[in-house]
């Protein structure tokens, strides 16, 4: 019995030892026995299994689509700008003066001869400026200026739209009023005439509201009468602005025939289509002053005369035909040269000649047809002579 105890004592101490050394093996089996410790339990060959942790039911969840990554755009690349053509250093050089409508216009102007190297437009307006308001902008002393500086050729003036206002004290459109007003205009044109410029002058265009239009047009009137006095060139615009019941119309026909808004919303400046079609009547006007027939431009109205150098060419021929008609659309059309005489229909017959209306008429002259008529047959009046028996 000595024996086994000692051995059982020596066993105890040894497993003493080791417990440290398995202290997690020990906080495992805290319950075991000493006996199960030194000769083991029946369930030693099952491998220890962590507890079981709660779990929430497994549901089947679609698998996410991977998303394709986005593509990129080709972005257009940016439109070539157009060359711009170079100008001549002969180029004649516009300059537009006046107000906000000059602004309107000289930028149409800048579209009409963008690819003209022959013509430059400068644009020399000042938006609220006027003749009457010197005090805010001196158109007077502006136009010495550029005279001086010989910065243009040519005169090209749409100014107006500011000068109901009264002027030196004088109420506007008064008679003290229109006498001032008239001084100012005059002596801007005789700066132009001194220095041997051409002036092209716009008639201010209808209004939409009423008496605004009106005092407009007698502004207007007082300007013709000065640039007519000057020697100056008249482009009208009022009555190619107005609708078809003779008042005014926001809507028109543009340079294509299609009818399209001429005029902006306030009833005053133009569209774009508008003053493309004001520098459609600037550009004739242009053309003119040269003493020819093609505009600045590069088109032309000329109409030709296929009885041109012929005998026929000197008859009396229905209007709006052959050799006179130029003449004849001139008389009616948008430009006036206010320092040349009028001219009549009646100019398209020679002077002196007598016309059908005042000539007798001899009914035989129906029967007996003259040489070269379709029904004289070879023969007629005075005879025909054919030697060849033809």
């Amino acid at each position: 019995m000595t024996v086994w105890r000692a051995i059982i004592v020596s066993l105890a101490l040894g497993c003493a030892l080791a417990l440290p050394i398995g202290s997690a093996f020990a906080q495992e089996r805290s319950t075991r026995t000493l006996f199960e410790v030194l000769f083991g339990s029946g369930d030693d060959n099952q491998q220890a299994q962590p507890p079981a942790q709660p779990t929430a039911p497994v549901t089947s969840q679609p698998r996410p689509q991977a998303q394709p990554a986005p593509r990129t755009q080709p972005q257009p690349a940016p439109a070539a700008a157009e060359p711009e053509v170079e100008k001549s250093q002969n180029a004649r050089r516009v300059a537009v003066f006046g107000d906000s409508l000059a602004v309107d216009l000289a930028r149409a102007l800048e579209r009409l001869y963008a690819e003209n190297p022959e013509v430059v437009v400068d644009e020399q307006a000042v938006g609220s400026s006027g003749f009457v308001r010197n005090d805010f902008y001196d158109w007077n002393a502006a136009i010495e200026d550029e005279v001086i500086a010989d910065s243009f050729d040519v005169a090209v003036v749409a100014i107006g739209i500011n000068d109901r206002q009264a002027l030196n004290g004088a109420d506007a459109l008064s008679d003290p009023w229109r006498t001032a007003y008239r001084a100012r205009l005059d002596a801007f044109l005789a700066d132009l005439g001194a220095a041997g410029k051409q002036v092209i002058w716009l008639e201010l265009p209808p209004m939409q509201q009423p008496s605004y239009g009106a005092a407009m047009a007698q502004i207007s009137s007082i300007h013709k009468a000065a640039v007519g006095a000057a020697s100056g060139v008249w482009v009208e615009t009022y009555d190619r602005y107005l609708g078809e019941d003779g008042t005014y119309s926001a809507d028109g026909p543009d340079l294509n025939g299609n009818i399209v808004e001429m005029r902006k919303g306030d009833g005053i400046h133009f569209s774009a289509a508008g003053a493309d079609k004001l520098a459609f009547y600037i550009d004739r006007a242009l053309g003119g002053t040269t003493g020819g027939r093609v505009s600045m431009s590069g088109s032309t109205s000329e109409v030709a005369d296929l009885l041109a150098g012929t005998d026929a060419a000197q008859m009396i021929r229905p209007p709006y035909q052959g050799l006179e008609q130029m003449r004849l659309l001139e008389m009616a059309s948008f430009v006036q040269d206010l320092s040349g005489a009028a001219e009549r229909a009646s100019d398209l017959i020679f002077a002196g000649a007598a016309t059908a209306g005042t000539r007798s008429f001899d009914i035989e002259d129906m029967l007996e047809a003259p040489v070269g008529r379709v029904d004289a047959f070879g023969l007629g009046k005075g005879g025909v002579e054919n030697p060849g028996g033809r």
